[in-house]
Formats: structure tokens, C-alpha cells, sequence
């Protein structure tokens, strides 16, 4: 396991051009996004996931997946700006569970797509990513909520299509929250899918950066701890793609 603090600034930059994958302690990773901007929503932020629609389109059958989606443009003048609502798109190389088709999930509320917790990580974000790839000049962003429940009988899957590249330049995963769960640990792979790295988001502000050209990712499924009471992990993913390099 990789753990980062942010001190000094350039360190996080560092470690992901260097290894590919950061963990970044909730403690660091905080620090790293008020230096970006404001976090005064967070409290509504993190209520928002309780009002996340079912995804109907897993091809495994499950309903323990709940999500919102939302689409950004960046440019390298630092604005960012919501894109009328897409479609989520993956081709089958990236995703043989659920690509090859156009998935329409509802979107981001505008109160949490204005507001400032994720105004602030999109910003961070912004300038981890084009810090890292300044030869960018517009970036194609997705913004995901993801609730992943885990129920008696029915384990939670964080991703169902398993060990697997996005099919973008970088991913921000940042926990929410969880709750009466037990597992979902991330695992890190190279090209050659051998094992580099592993850990559990487990605080709120918990994070995992990956640079997905380099790197394989997964998340071991999530089960109730106690069978009896609601069980699930919450989690915001942003992937950042150059929206001139097409796909």
C-alpha cells in the first residue's frame, strides 16, 4: 500500500507520474482539496447519495448499484464548465459487463453539480491532471456517484466488470461514506495484471488516484456486517480524458 501526505505539494504529483497510483489518506487528502477551494456543502454533498437512482442496466442482474452522472468541460485556462446531460459510454474492451451500449443515468442534482464540494474536487483535480499532462488543453469530465449496497445473500459489487482500465487519462475514486460493510478493498495491477498494490477506502475523503493508461484497477465486492441493518459505500468517481485525443 502507497500512502501519501501531502507535504510538500509537489509530492502527490510525484508519486502518481512515478507509480502510476496514489492512496491518499483522508487526513491529506482534505488538506489537499481545501487548498483548492471551499468544502461548505460537504454535509449536504455526502445526503445527496441517499437520493441516488437504481442503475437498471447491469447485465449481471444485480440491484445493488445506485448512481448519478454528470458531464464536465475543462480547459487549460482552468475553467470548468457542466455539459448539457450524455449518455455514459464504454466500448466492450473496457467494460465487457456493461459496455458497448449508451447508458442514460439521471443526473447530478444542479444543487450538488453547483456546489461547492464538487466545484472544489473538479478543481483539484484540474490541476493534479493537467499538471501532470499540460500538453492538454481540454479535458472530457464524468462525474459519478456511485451507492453500492450489500444486502444478505446478495454481495455489492464496486465493479462488477472487475479488474479493469476506464478508458481515460485519470480517475479520482474519493470515499463518502460507508456503512456496516466489511471488505471492498481496492487492488492495483499493472499491464500484466500483477498485483502492485492494495487498500480499503475506509474514512470519509479516503482516496485512490490512478493514471489508467498504466494501471489495472478493482474493488472486492462489499457484504453486510450486520445482515439486519442497511449496508452500503459510498463513493464519487471523476474521470478526467483529453477531449481532443477522440473516443
Amino acid at each position: 500500500m502507497s500512502e501519501l501526505v501531502l507535504h510538500p505539494d509537489e509530492a502527490l504529483d510525484t508519486h502518481l507520474a512515478g507509480a502510476g497510483y496514489v492512496f491518499v489518506a483522508a487526513e491529506a487528502m482534505h488538506q489537499g482539496l481545501v487548498s483548492a477551494g471551499a468544502l461548505t456543502d460537504w454535509g449536504d454533498f455526502a445526503a445527496s447519495w441517499d437520493a441516488l437512482d437504481l442503475d437498471t442496466y447491469m447485465a449481471d442482474g444485480g440491484r445493488y448499484r445506485r448512481r448519478r452522472h454528470a458531464i464536465f468541460a475543462a480547459t487549460a485556462d482552468g475553467a470548468i464548465r457542466r455539459q448539457p446531460h450524455q449518455a455514459h459510454f464504454q466500448t466492450l474492451d473496457y467494460n465487457n459487463l456493461n459496455g458497448g451500449i449508451a447508458r442514460w443515468f439521471s443526473p447530478i442534482t444542479d444543487v450538488i453539480g453547483d456546489g461547492d464540494s464538487l466545484r472544489t474536487i473538479l478543481r483539484f483535480c484540474h490541476g493534479l491532471f493537467g499538471g501532470l499532462a499540460p500538453e492538454v488543453r481540454a479535458w472530457h469530465i464524468e462525474v459519478h456517484q456511485f451507492r453500492i449496497e450489500a444486502r444478505p445473500g446478495e454481495a455489492g459489487q464496486p465493479t462488477p466488470e472487475g479488474l479493469h482500465r476506464d478508458g481515460v487519462d485519470y480517475v479520482l475514486v474519493l470515499l463518502v461514506g460507508r456503512q456496516n460493510i466489511a471488505s471492498g478493498t481496492t487492488t492495483i495491477h499493472d499491464l500484466e495484471r500483477r498485483l502492485l498494490g492494495s487498500f480499503t477506502l475506509t474514512h470519509p475523503f479516503d482516496a485512490a488516484l490512478v493514471d489508467d493508461a498504466r494501471v489495472y484497477h478493482g474493488v472486492t465486492p462489499v457484504q453486510p456486517l450486520d445482515p439486519a441493518l442497511p449496508a452500503h459505500r459510498d463513493v464519487l468517481v471523476v474521470t478526467f480524458r483529453n477531449a481532443r485525443a477522440g473516443g
